[in-house]
């Protein structure tokens, strides 16, 4: 039995998760080498969880799913994780079922959102405000 290993990636404002699924493995994950069960703040762990208990594939059980993640907060780590690690189980697997199952429950685990800050203008001290005038 050979050794296959799935590279994915997911973005999230400014943070970068690269996601390695290792078949077979022990049926470990980990993020930035914390295991997923110590991985804090809990809202976050329960996101990224979210995102394996949709898929309940027997195959998934014998992989390991390493990922590195730098940039940006929390959060926006949080969902890039979630984001490449979805793309693993999907690269892997590859069947219709689970891209639909995905899609259904959250569709930016496929693909990412593309929302981004606005550049400042001149003029103002951010984006969009600007120095009020008056005219009386």
């Amino acid at each position: 039995m050979s050794l296959k290993v799935i590279q994915a990636s997911g973005k999230r404002k400014s943070a970068i998760a690269k996601a390695v699924l290792i078949h077979p493995g022990k049926g470990q994950i980990k993020i930035n080498n914390v295991p997923l069960d110590l991985y804090e703040p809990e809202i976050a762990r329960m996101r990224i969880q979210e995102a394996i208990e949709i898929i309940n594939h027997p195959k998934l059980e014998k992989c390991d799913i390493n990922v590195r993640v730098k940039g940006g907060g929390k959060m926006g780590q949080t969902d890039a994780v979630r984001m490449a690690i979805a793309k693993s189980i999907y690269k892997f697997i590859g069947t219709k079922t689970i891209e639909r199952a995905f899609r259904e429950y959250d569709d930016s685990l496929l693909s990412g959102d593309s929302r981004r800050t606005e550049p400042k203008k001149f003029g103002g001290k951010k984006a969009r405000a600007r120095r009020q005038k008056s005219f009386r």
